[in-house]
């Protein structure tokens, strides 16, 4: 064993002093989020290639290991919430699943890493606002790649994603217009979005969205896209409703 852990050693010694400067930075930082030694260097130089920095069609980016990371970190969740929860039923365990691996939460973890530091030969692109979130899948599924699950899985749970992070998100609204559905059809109430493309002057094209409670309107917004004018629309229906009865018991659940 002894003899094992030496070679191990040796070999990683090795590869280290043939990676370029920049390569040597990375592994450096990787080292100081994981809290161990990353094998695989390629395999992270892969999880931060954008596809549009690639000279050839055929060459690796990112995409195939948040691929991976997604099904991963997908996994790693749902046992733990099963563990931690003995008594929460399936509906429970999904929607705190669905909690931890939304795509604005991973945004938020990866932004929290400076995931795009990492990012190879990045000017002159312009990045998605999703970017974060798929940079922290990809990473997720390098890690497993490079050490194996159950190595993995401690990152996630002890560096990445903890469960005091989770636990945080138990009480954490991440779909109003989902809440706002499902109470309305307990309380056998018709709830009804109206959304509509407004042209501005400077031809920039907006969504308005109204929402209606039983032919009664009860809030509206404005935004970019159809989705983010609903989502924002039936959250300020939500605070509004909020204050005449509260929805979920609580008038403390914020976004």
């Amino acid at each position: 064993m002894e003899l094992k852990k030496y070679f191990s050693k040796f070999l990683l010694s090795k590869r280290k002093k043939n990676l370029s400067k920049r390569d040597k930075d990375l592994h450096s930082a990787l080292k100081s989020i994981l809290g161990c030694e990353v094998k695989n260097i390629h395999l992270y130089q892969e999880a931060f290639s954008l596809k549009n920095c690639q000279p050839s069609k055929n060459a690796s980016n990112y995409e195939r290991l948040e691929f991976l990371g997604d099904s991963i970190l997908g996994s790693i969740i749902s046992c733990h919430l099963f563990s931690t929860y003995p008594d929460g039923d399936e509906g429970f365990l999904t929607q705190m699943k669905s909690k931890i691996v939304s795509r604005k939460n991973l945004n938020k973890l990866g932004e929290e890493l400076k995931l795009t530091s990492f990012l190879i030969n990045p000017k002159g692109i312009i990045l998605g606002e999703n970017i974060t979130g798929n940079l922290f899948e990809a990473l997720v599924g390098a890690i497993y790649l490079d050490l194996q699950y159950e190595i993995c899985e401690k990152i996630v749970l002890s560096r990445l994603l903890t469960p005091q992070d989770m636990n945080k998100l138990e009480q954490k609204i991440i779909s109003y217009k989902s809440l706002l559905l499902e109470w309305s059809q307990k309380k056998k109430l018709t709830l009804v979005y109206k959304t509509e493309i407004e042209i501005l002057p400077n031809k920039q094209t907006n969504f308005r969205c109204d929402v209606f409670l039983n032919n009664k309107k009860i809030a509206n917004s404005t935004e970019v896209s159809k989705k983010k004018a609903e989502e924002k629309a039936a959250q300020r229906a939500f605070y509004s409703l909020n204050k005449k009865e509260e929805i979920l018991g609580t008038s403390k659940l914020h976004s």
